[in-house]
């Protein structure tokens, strides 16, 4: 599919009072988006942090909460991967902090494809917070993942703020790349905000932005979230003259949706304007690392999975 629509998330962190009230919450924002055609649907970093109210006083402790957290991944990645098929969709689950066998907590963004496959990136560049404060540490590799949309590689908020991360993922073929973010201040926001069109510019692609709102003043972790979900694209043949395909009203949740249409990044990659992509290396030897291809694609003979009811 070379032409489809995106739907990222302003998405407000609420205090839930049960598993229950999370799933109805998040079945609601699928089908919202799934109805008005999203194929797509970008939520953001730490979107998953709301789960930590049901920890009750332990919601209060940046590591507690998180280890309660790491114990209903299973089941709310389960619920992520049935809303996919359902609707016939790619989701880009909120991040979490996920435990790794070695102890240490990881920032991960799972995308899960209809056919039931699921994709992680985990996130590479960790803020000060994350470092100092909250234990999370860095993860990898760089992947980019191989779906019915399309090649699509993942950017963790502050991982979108260094290029050579995307330009892995462009290199591997990447012609969209989404940026779920988390930031407490408006200067976070503007950095994750230059960072992704920025991004857009080198590589000549579509980058997604997806950000948190509202106050949740109960957690350590997220107390305050500010951002506006967009689109970005080159500002080249065929994009709008400032590269802002589509842009939400700031701080309000919402979905904020666009099409995509991959045709126009090969159009621009092959002759634009300008030629960023094409003409990176002669910047002299500035190498990107090596991305992971992820194949999320249906395996031949696999049929539409059956649900269960």
């Amino acid at each position: 599919m070379r032409r489809y629509k995106v739907a990222a998330a302003q998405y407000p962190i609420d205090r839930l009072p049960s598993l229950d009230a999370y799933e109805a919450k998040l079945a609601d924002w699928v089908d919202r988006a799934a109805s008005e055609g999203a194929k797509l649907l970008v939520f953001p970093e730490y979107g998953s942090i709301e789960l930590t109210a049901l920890s009750g006083e332990a919601a209060a402790d940046l590591r507690l909460s998180i280890e309660a957290l790491d114990r209903l991944i299973p089941e709310i990645d389960a619920l992520h991967q049935t809303l996919a098929r359902r609707h016939d969709v790619h989701i880009l689950a909120a991040s979490a902090p996920i435990q790794g066998g070695d102890g240490l907590f990881r920032n991960v963004a799972r995308l899960f494809a209809p056919c039931g496959k699921v994709g992680r990136q985990e996130k590479i560049m960790m803020t000060r917070f994350e470092r100092d404060t909250w234990g999370i540490v860095a993860g990898g590799p760089i992947a980019v993942f191989r779906t019915t949309l399309g090649l699509i590689g993942v950017n963790i908020c502050y991982d979108v703020e260094f290029p050579l991360i995307a330009r892995a993922q462009a290199e591997a073929g990447a012609e969209v790349i989404l940026a779920p973010s988390c930031t407490e201040t408006r200067k976070g926001y503007w950095r994750v905000r230059n960072g992704a069109a920025a991004r857009a510019v080198e590589n000549q692609c579509y980058v997604v932005h997806a950000p948190t709102v509202g106050a949740a003043a109960w957690s350590p972790a997220v107390t305050d979230n500010h951002g506006a979900a967009a689109i970005y694209a080159p500002p080249d043949r065929g994009f709008p003259d400032d590269g802002v395909v589509e842009i939400g009203t700031f701080d309000k949740a919402a979905w904020v949706m666009g099409d995509l249409d991959l045709d126009k990044v090969a159009a621009v990659r092959a002759d634009g304007d300008v030629l960023n992509h094409r003409h990176w290396p002669e910047q002299g030897i500035v190498t990107a690392p090596l991305a992971e291809v992820v194949d999320l694609t249906p395996d031949a003979g696999m049929g539409r999975p059956m649900l269960a009811s």
